[in-house]
């Protein structure tokens, strides 16, 4: 059975694809309805569909927080027919538009091993680039109900997306925040995330409600804290490469575990190289 949106604010619903606990979220309006995130594959996105239209008629406009599979390989199902418009940061739109084998054949690859079927449902998947693109901000009107999406700098990728609903308070932060695993940083930068982290903070208030891209809804106090392990990370990444130190030296001694700082190491030495 089809797992549904829970409400986790006035008008905005939650709901997480079991597997990878992707969240997507949908904000309805008097005209529109906003649905963040479409998942990984023409069957995942299917069942959403199928989901938002037990909670809403309205029609859809789609955000993707970024061009990771399991945020927006699910779009042409979503938007395709009838066309919807679908908003993405420029990279993330230029990426899907230019690179799609590239994105498809490295997402398949990060999966065929662990989760074989959903690697061969990806595979099968045709993509379908966003139709509007966001370089710092943009505001969309659902019907009375402004939603802000907002750039805040380069963190989980170049191209990241956080979606703002200011009368319900809730903050969509796709991976830049992440509750149920370590951040993921194979394409981070992570010397700047802590700034992009920052950044979103900003459209907070003590009862904000944080949708991350993974887990459950947090509270900022989450946020602060996981801000503060970013910030910890870059300074050691910073520090072990004014040292002249291998990146393994980062990952014996930073927060997230030891793998995942490795890679973060790895990532933060090309930032200070120049080659990231």
């Amino acid at each position: 059975m089809t797992a549904g949106f829970v409400e986790v604010a006035d008008r905005v619903y939650v709901r997480r694809e079991p597997l990878l606990r992707v969240n997507v979220t949908l904000v309805v309006g008097a005209d529109e309805a906003l649905l963040v995130d479409t998942l990984s594959s023409a069957a995942q996105a299917a069942e959403l569909r199928d989901a938002v239209r037990a909670v809403t008629d309205r029609p859809l406009t789609v955000v993707n927080t970024h061009h990771h599979y399991d945020h927006c390989f699910g779009n042409a199902v979503l938007a395709g027919d009838p066309p919807r418009p679908v908003y993405a940061h420029a990279l993330a739109a230029a990426a899907l538009r230019e690179q799609p084998e590239r994105l498809r054949r490295e997402a398949y690859e990060e999966l065929r091993h662990d989760h074989p079927a959903l690697a061969a449902e990806l595979a099968a998947t045709p993509l379908l680039a966003p139709t509007h693109t966001v370089h710092t901000e943009a505001e969309i009107d659902l019907g009375g109900r402004p939603v802000l999406l907002r750039h805040p700098g380069h963190g989980h990728t170049d191209a990241d997306l956080v979606v703002h609903v200011p009368d319900a308070d809730v903050l969509v932060a796709g991976d830049l925040v992440e509750q149920s695993g370590p951040p993921a940083f194979e394409d981070s930068y992570p010397l700047q995330w802590p700034d992009a982290v920052a950044d979103l903070l900003r459209l907070t208030t003590a009862g904000t409600v944080v949708v991350p891209g993974h887990g459950d809804p947090v509270d900022v106090d989450f946020v602060r804290a996981q801000h503060a392990e970013l910030v910890r990370l870059a300074w050691l990444i910073r520090a072990a490469h004014t040292g002249s130190a291998p990146p393994e030296r980062v990952a014996a001694e930073a927060p997230f575990g030891a793998r995942a700082a490795l890679v973060a190491a790895n990532r933060g030495y090309l930032e200070l190289d120049g080659t990231a």
